[in-house]
Parts: structure tokens; sequence; C-alpha cells
């Protein structure tokens, strides 16, 4: 039985504040901003140190992006950190998300590869690219599961959050699925955006996934298996119909976020995939404040579909 916790949207902020030298001209300015006047989503580190604390103990962790706020050198400093804490305990694999390249120079530079490539690496390398993110599609061979890592991050414009595979990761996926020792394992695949369509195409191009139907059109040999993403800051979870069966998709929670309603704060999933292959168990855990302890909470369902 393999055993995976999943957290997403870390949010770390920088330890020592924002210099405005830093956030002036550019989107940061926007994202400091927001992150000011929503005082009802407040980013608490001991909320994020109690979830990582407790997700650490699964035999893998997966962060499905956002492990920063506004991509600053602090904040993936601190992340890294953090990181490391778990590592100790479990492995982890991490993608990125639209927060941790925000900037056009920040994936000019490749600073999220450069802080967290120990958590990118693959068992199949020859199939991966070699993008600005790192290089992805990420592949672990781990018992019964083929833990499989795209990015989805791309700078964007102020107020635009929306995410894009591309054609050619999308190949290399397709490449990956049909590789034999994937193939007889039970994909995971970790994605920072919802595999779903928005509500409307203007919302699908402001802030989902804009090539989410090609991803779904590249899953579809797949029989079985999970598809884990975050973004949407809420639990979730949805079935994606294939040619040969049905995927699990599902959302994590941020893993910072105070709020007080239990269904949007901070915590993690847990999934169970049996020797098998068979995804045996899909869970939620919950932050209780007034006890420091995980609740088990059921994950709604979301928008799926064929």
């Amino acid at each position: 039985m393999l055993r995976i916790a999943h957290v997403s949207d870390l949010h770390v902020l920088a330890p020592l504040g924002y210099q405005l030298r830093r956030i002036l001209f550019n989107k940061r300015m926007t994202g400091y901003l927001n992150l000011r006047m929503k005082r009802g989503r407040a980013y608490r580190r001991e909320y994020l140190l109690a979830v990582l604390a407790a997700a650490a103990r699964a035999d893998h962790l997966v962060v499905t992006g956002d492990l920063t706020n506004l991509s600053l050198e602090s904040e993936y400093e601190e992340a890294g950190r953090l990181l490391a804490g778990a590592a100790r305990t479990t492995e982890v694999t991490v993608v990125p998300g639209n927060h941790d390249i925000y900037l056009p120079a920040i994936r000019r530079k490749r600073r999220f590869p450069h802080h967290f490539s120990q958590y990118l690496g693959s068992d199949l390398p020859a199939l991966a690219l070699d993008l600005p993110a790192g290089h992805f599609p990420s592949v672990k061979l781990r018992g019964p599961a083929a833990i499989i890592g795209l990015t989805t991050a791309v700078p964007r414009p102020p107020f635009v959050s929306a995410g894009h595979i591309g054609d050619d990761q999308l190949a290399a996926l397709a490449a990956v699925l049909a590789h034999p020792e994937v193939a007889r394992r039970t994909p995971v695949v970790l994605l920072h955006h919802s595999p779903f369509d928005g509500p409307n195409r203007l919302e699908q191009l402001r802030g989902g996934l804009v090539d989410a139907r090609a991803l779904r059109r590249t899953l579809q040999p797949v029989a079985r298996g999970l598809v884990l993403y975050g973004h949407l800051h809420q639990r979730e979870h949805a079935r994606l119909a294939t040619a040969h069966g049905v995927l699990d998709a599902v959302c994590a929670p941020s893993a910072s976020i105070d709020h007080s309603d239990a269904s949007a704060r901070a915590g993690f999933n847990v999934y169970e995939i049996d020797d098998g292959g068979r995804v045996a168990s899909i869970e939620g855990r919950v932050l209780d404040p007034a006890t420091s302890t995980f609740l088990p909470v059921t994950l709604g369902g979301g928008s799926g579909m064929g």
C-alpha cells in the first residue's frame, strides 16, 4: 500500500516582510494589494507548519504549486527550508504554480528549478522536456504508482492567473503514459490548475487551464488513476471519464489559509493505492485550530466532465 499526502498553495510569505523596491512597477504590486485587502483569507505560518508536519507522515508528499506568494527570493528560500524539513521523513515531489513563476524574469532566470530541483527528479529523464520551470514531465516510479509532474505555470499580466501546458509537454505526457513502466502502474498526475473547463471561455482564459481539453484528450487511454491539483483554494473531488475508465480528479485546499469555513480552511488530502494499483481511499483532513489536530472532512463534488 502506497500512502500519498497532497498539499497545495502554501503561499509562503516573505519572512521579513516586503521591500517596496521589489514589488513596485510590476505585477507583484497587484498581488501584494490583493494579499492586504483580503484579510479574511489570511495565510498563517503556524497552520502551514502543522499541515506539513502531518502530511510528512505519508510515504510520499506531493505539492501542487504556489509554494510562494510573489516569487521573491526570500519566499523561495523559506519554502525551501520548510520542504527540507518535510523531506527528512518522506519523499517530496513538487510542481510550480502561477505564483511561483510570477514574472517573465523569474521564468527566464529559472528560479523555480534553481531552488527546488531536488524535488523535480525523474526516473524517465529521457522523456522530459527542458523547460524554464524545470524538466517536465517528471516521473517517479514508486511501487504501484507512477507519480507524473507537469508544469502549467506561465507568467501572466495583472489579474490573470491562467495556466498552460503546451503541445510539446502534452506530447511528452502521452509518451510517458505509453511507457511500459508507467502503463503497468497507476498514474498520479500532478498539476497546479484544474483539468476541467471554467464556467465560460473568458473565465477559462483569465484563471483556468487554457488547454484543459487537450489534457483530457491526452489522458483518454488511461483506465484508472488520480489527477491532483490546487489553485482553487478549496476541497474538490470529481470524476474524469476516459475511453477506458474513470480518473479521480481531486483538488487540495490551501495549506496555510485561515478561514471560518472548514470547507476552505487549511488542510491536506490523503490517497491510498493498494499493491494491485487500485485507488483504495481518498480522504480530506482539515485543521481544527482549537485543538491543533486534523479532522476528517468530506471532499465536495466538483465540475467533473468527460
